[in-house]
């Protein structure tokens, strides 16, 4: 059979790929703990349902425009001025199904076959494969003292003449980590002077823990034009709950945006209309599901972060953002895909390998489920672990005997 090069280059999502050997655990009875999610199991806005059922029981469920209904462009003009201090025009929004979606468009947009794109590491999972299917080049750039944020001196010395753009996540999936306000404020600045697109990923920035206050990257810009390369990437998948709504979107310069939307338009022409309404509900609607969230998240963040501390050997920075930790467990095993078939084997628990993110010897650990769940996940990864463990641990009323060294 004839698959083609680029087919045949593009990696099976290895989150998906565990999610499912997961799932297809449980249907047997087995008592898997998620510890590698990636949406909150809190329930989505109940403006966001009435919006969502209501534009469904008109039985009116028809196409919509290639870039989003007006009204969801009227709501992400209002959040981008409430949250970004940024007034844009309807026309400088594209709403797309889910960030995913949204920067894929933009990156078939503005890039040419075997430009680069620069990103720090450890990164979000799709960033090199969908560069790759834009037909460009990705460049991880991982930090010399191995913190989860390199310097601008090491993203400057990655840019060269194919360099086409810098993409940035903060809150970062999968550390947590939300870089510094010098950090992000200086890549602005790089991206203006050498004339580079910055995509700015901020699908977590409304969820950030301690008091720390997001970086709004539009202070920093110099250039407020229509030829400005900056674009702004968001979603109410995670703030909000919706992950199964598929509804982001991207603030981008007029030209853009109109190549976005023709490249959408024959891609899946226009999102969801009730995933749209559902999130114009949302954006416009009572606002305390997302403090409650991050609340919750924080705290089951705490208690993450004090169990991974009381392993021996496993290395752990306190995730400031995000619903992810990527403590280092390279003292135990150092191939992290080895570790992961590990726990979801011996103790049912699922955690995602480091090295797909870009570190080896980490693993991408979620607390956005229940704490029950992050407490009695770490027992079992502990139990699995630590040799001075007792022998046996019980799962319900199944007995676990620890055979292995």
């Amino acid at each position: 059979m004839s698959i083609s090069q680029l087919a045949r280059s593009i990696k099976e999502s290895p989150t998906l790929k565990l999610n499912e050997t997961a799932a297809l655990l449980r249907e047997k009875g087995e008592p898997i703990i998620h510890l590698g999610g990636g949406e909150p199991k809190s329930r989505a806005p109940i403006d966001a349902i009435i919006n969502c059922t209501a534009m469904v029981n008109t039985g009116e469920v028809r196409y919509t425009p290639a870039d989003g209904i007006v009204a969801l462009k009227k709501a992400i003009i209002r959040y981008t001025e409430e949250h970004y201090d940024k007034l844009v025009s309807p026309k400088n929004v594209i709403a797309s199904n889910g960030a995913k979606q949204a920067i894929m468009v933009a990156l078939y947009t503005i890039l040419e076959p075997k430009d680069e794109v620069i990103y720090p590491t450890p990164y979000w999972v799709s960033y090199p494969e969908m560069v790759k299917l834009a037909g460009g080049i990705p460049v991880p750039v991982k930090a010399e003292d191995g913190s989860f944020q390199p310097t601008v001196q090491e993203i400057a010395d990655a840019v060269g003449q194919y360099t086409k753009a810098i993409i940035l996540n903060s809150p970062n999936n999968p550390s947590g980590a939300v870089y510094s306000e010098d950090f992000i404020a200086e890549v602005v600045r790089l991206c203006e002077k050498k004339n580079l697109y910055l995509i700015m990923d901020d699908t977590y920035n409304r969820l950030i823990f301690d008091d720390i206050t997001p970086v709004n990257c539009y202070h920093y810009a110099t250039n407020h034009t229509e030829s400005s390369k900056l674009i702004v990437v968001n979603c109410v998948s995670k703030m909000y709950a919706m992950t199964g709504f598929r509804i982001g979107w991207a603030i981008a310069n007029k030209e853009v945006v109109a190549a976005m939307t023709n490249i959408q338009s024959q891609q899946t022409s226009g999102p969801s209309a009730p995933a749209q309404w559902a999130a114009v509900g949302a954006l416009n609607g009572v606002q305390n599901s997302v403090e409650s969230l991050r609340m919750s998240l924080q705290n089951n963040r705490n208690v993450l972060v004090e169990r991974l501390e009381s392993m021996d050997g496993v290395h752990v920075r306190k995730p400031s953002g995000t619903f992810y930790s990527f403590p280092d467990f390279s003292a135990y095993m150092k191939d992290s895909r080895k570790l992961a078939e590990f726990l979801l084997e011996k103790v049912r628990v699922l955690v995602m390998p480091g090295v797909d993110f870009g570190m080896e010897g980490h693993l991408r650990i979620s607390f956005c489920g229940t704490i029950k769940d992050t407490m009695e996940g770490m027992e079992r990864i502990k139990w699995a672990l630590d040799p001075n463990s007792p022998n046996e641990l019980y799962l319900g009323e199944r007995k676990l005997v620890r055979d292995w060294v």
